[in-house]
């Protein structure tokens, strides 16, 4: 029986610099996704990078596969934020709140629209990353709602949803020109999740099955 040698078991690892270049690409892309929206130019990506058209294509072969990319590093920070606060002890309501001002810095409201568009849902990258970050978004609220602080008719969907539109730019203002409301904003909508609830909501709560359907 052959054995593979040691030649041939080596694992390639990219070189230190090429993971720059995919990380500048990647951060640079946030940025542009944010400011200008999901069809922005590659080379303008590449310039604002400092890298050139050839690398970025390297990387990143077509549209879907940086757009992907962009959306579950932003998905796995948060993941790994909530993972870290989950760890901790204190108040669970305002680790909740931490969360939801969290995914405003990461700018959750405009980049959430590109995947309802020509996006692959069911790639496996993007499915794990989603998977991962909704099943600690549940423990957090279960965390909360469990310590009478989370109003019970309150569901995943329902916060996901108003955390998306509250942090999405307007129709003709940039995502910057937003941020000194948008905290204001949430902290509003957060306040009203809290238990004991002073009124009904009207209609059905949005659960995951909900989110994942629509």
């Amino acid at each position: 029986m052959e054995t593979a040698t040691p030649a041939q078991r080596r694992v390639v690892r990219p070189r230190a610099d090429a993971l720059r270049n995919r990380e500048r690409i990647v951060a640079a892309a946030r940025e542009m996704f944010v400011e200008f929206g999901a069809e922005v130019p590659f080379d303008e990506i590449a310039r604002r990078a400092g890298v050139g058209n050839a690398t970025l294509y390297r990387n990143f072969p077509d549209r879907d596969a940086l757009a992907r990319e962009v959306v579950c590093s932003v998905m796995d920070r948060t993941s790994e934020w909530v993972e870290e606060a989950l760890t901790k002890t204190g108040d669970a309501f305002e680790t909740l709140s931490g969360f939801v001002h969290f995914s405003a810095d990461e700018r959750i409201g405009a980049l959430c629209p590109m995947l309802s568009e020509t996006f692959d849902q069911n790639h496996p990258d993007l499915v794990a990353a989603r998977d991962r970050i909704t099943d600690l978004i549940e423990q957090l609220m279960a965390r909360a709602r469990d310590a009478g602080q989370l109003r019970p008719d309150v569901e995943f969907g329902d916060l996901m949803i108003a955390v998306t539109q509250l942090t999405r730019p307007l129709p003709g203002t940039a995502c910057q020109g937003i941020d000194r409301f948008v905290h204001r904003h949430l902290q509003l909508f957060l306040d009203g999740m809290r238990a004991p609830a002073r009124s009904e909501l009207p209609g059905v709560a949005a659960t995951v099955e909900d989110m994942r359907r629509a």
